[in-house]
């Protein structure tokens, strides 16, 4: 049986029509519709409308409001309860993925995993694994890569962090259907780095991603060798991920509440094994982070309140390290850090955890928990010091920009249309537009400067902001937290904007033209619109 809209009084205090539920589930209908009611309830005390006001939902994405007289922008706040972190004993051993070599075939399939004891089924690039494998390339070389889609439905790969040709890039037209395949080549043409790979086909990428189709890409060159940072054994690479975890598989089923707040799971995963652990020696190591998350922000921090070196973000390396105790990392954002495990005595046991933090709404920020242990099991002599200076990094002149662009991200109750009664819809927007692949909405000259400005002053959620095609530098921030943290020198492609927060960035656009995105990268904001296309020409 088809979806069956259901009409029913009494519980919201008028009737409710066009909340969809599969087939004669009336017990799931009652739920979604108590769900819905309190999402009213909340905005009608925020918003003044009158308790007869009638509130229909006909999508998990948004729902409407009947209104007259009402004022074109009401906020919404956040409704959805933090999804809580549940630890596991930390008694399995972290793993790598595989590497991949530069001609390489990725079959995106449905496969299985063993995740907290059991095998599951998930999504995977490679059979029997939750991630893909990590390419490891020098600067300079051609890569071949065809995508086979193994999937019931089409499916894409977005270079994330890769200044590549407009038609490689993952652009969510750019689709391999159903048994079909797609073909990238390019060459790697940028400095030393940690990048990622994931599907991006509009309104699918959420539930792809949250259920296993990810993987890293490492680019290394000459500056960065020239370092002798810790390699080898020494260098981990780390993707923190949150999953709903059940024996029937990962579980991917959004409330509208949390299309709102963005989709979190409840058992964090490290290279694809829940609540790992890794040995370590006493020396330095060097970890590469990846938040490959749909939503949750980390507040990252040793258990030792040790101290950690950043030393790099998304765009590579910075021009000096930065010493923090705790960091934020948002969905996309990438770090390189250095921890040094000298002075601490063999057989303790430490942690890298998320600490709580501020600014993050009702769903994020509200609770402390581990992601992985440490143990430190042997002494060894470590020769190496931390350079003063990593890298040249020349900072952009803000004179040097030809246009300033204005992007609102604040999550608004906007009215669409005319006359003023017919309706208000809760979407995530980019200048009140959603995501259209038909139309252009900034025409960008190549090789020439601009500022882009992120507006949150007016939102109650976070948004990390990732444009393709490019690299920009942080100028500013205004609002919140006030002020650019460690990470955010040197080059990004994703910037998180907190609630209340404006931030300014200065974007260098070069000559690789060609049809391109910018969205929130919170990816259940990014399905439900939140996305626009900039033309470089």
């Amino acid at each position: 049986m088809g979806n069956v809209e259901y009409e029913t009084t009494g519980i919201c205090g008028s009737a409710q029509p066009g909340i969809e539920t599969p087939g004669n589930d009336r017990k799931n209908y009652r739920k979604k519709l108590k769900q819905h009611c309190m999402q009213r309830r909340n905005f009608l005390k925020i918003s003044g409308l009158s308790a007869g006001t009638v509130v229909t939902g006909g999508s998990l994405a948004g729902f409407l409001v009947s209104c007259s007289g009402c004022k074109k922008e009401h906020h919404m706040g956040l409704m959805t309860e933090p999804v809580m972190v549940t630890e596991g004993d930390f008694s399995k051993l972290l793993s790598f993925p595989a590497q991949a070599g530069l001609n390489q075939t990725l079959t995106a399939q449905a496969t299985t995993a063993n995740l907290k004891g059991t095998t599951i089924p998930v999504l995977g690039y490679q059979p029997n694994s939750l991630l893909g494998p990590t390419f490891k390339v020098n600067k300079g070389d051609a890569v071949n890569i065809l995508l086979q889609n193994n999937l019931s439905e089409h499916t894409n790969i977005h270079w994330h962090g890769l200044k590549i040709p407009a038609l490689m890039d993952g652009h969510p037209d750019q689709l391999a259907d159903a048994g079909s395949n797609f073909r990238y080549q390019f060459t790697v043409n940028q400095r030393a780095g940690l990048s990622w790979y994931h599907p991006h086909p509009h309104e699918k990428t959420g539930k792809q991603v949250f259920q296993g189709l990810a993987g890293l890409f490492i680019i290394n060159d000459a500056e960065e060798s020239a370092l002798n940072l810790p390699s080898g054994q020494y260098e981990i690479p780390l993707v923190i991920q949150d999953k709903r975890i059940t024996n029937s598989g990962i579980t991917y089923n959004p409330s509208m509440e949390e299309v709102m707040a963005g989709y979190m799971g409840d058992s964090i995963v490290v290279n694809g094994i829940y609540s790992p652990y890794t040995d370590v020696s006493t020396r330095y190591y060097r970890l590469r982070l990846l938040n490959g998350s749909n939503a949750r922000v980390y507040n990252l921090a040793l258990s030792n309140n040790a101290d950690i070196i950043v030393i790099g973000n998304d765009g590579g390396l910075l021009k000096n390290p930065v010493t923090i105790k705790e960091i934020l990392i948002a969905p996309g954002e990438r770090l390189d850090v250095l921890v040094n495990f000298s002075g601490v005595t063999v057989g303790t046991e430490l942690f890298l955890m998320s600490k709580e933090f501020v600014q993050g709404g009702a769903a994020q920020g509200k609770q402390s928990f581990r992601i992985m242990k440490f143990k430190v099991t042997s002494t060894v002599t470590d020769p190496f010091t931390v350079p003063a200076n990593l890298s040249v990094i020349s900072n952009i002149q803000v004179s040097s920009a030809v246009k300033t662009r204005t992007f609102d991200i604040s999550n608004a109750m906007e009215h669409h249309g005319y006359p003023m009664n017919d309706g208000m819809q809760m979407r995530h927007r980019i200048n009140g537009k959603l995501f259209d692949s038909n139309r252009i909405d900034e025409n960008v000259a190549a090789n020439t400067n601009e500022i882009w400005v992120f507006d949150n002053s007016k939102g109650d959620e976070q948004h990390p902001m990732h444009l393709h095609g490019v690299f920009f530098q942080v100028l500013d921030r205004t609002g919140g937290r006030g002020t650019r943290i460690a990470s955010e020198s040197g080059w990004k492609d994703t910037v998180l904007v907190m609630p209340g927060e404006t931030v300014r960035v200065l974007v260098p656009f070069e000559s690789n033209t060609g049809k391109f995105v910018f969205h929130c990268h919170n990816l259940e904001h990014e399905d439900d619109g939140m996305m626009l296309q900039y033309q470089l020409s």
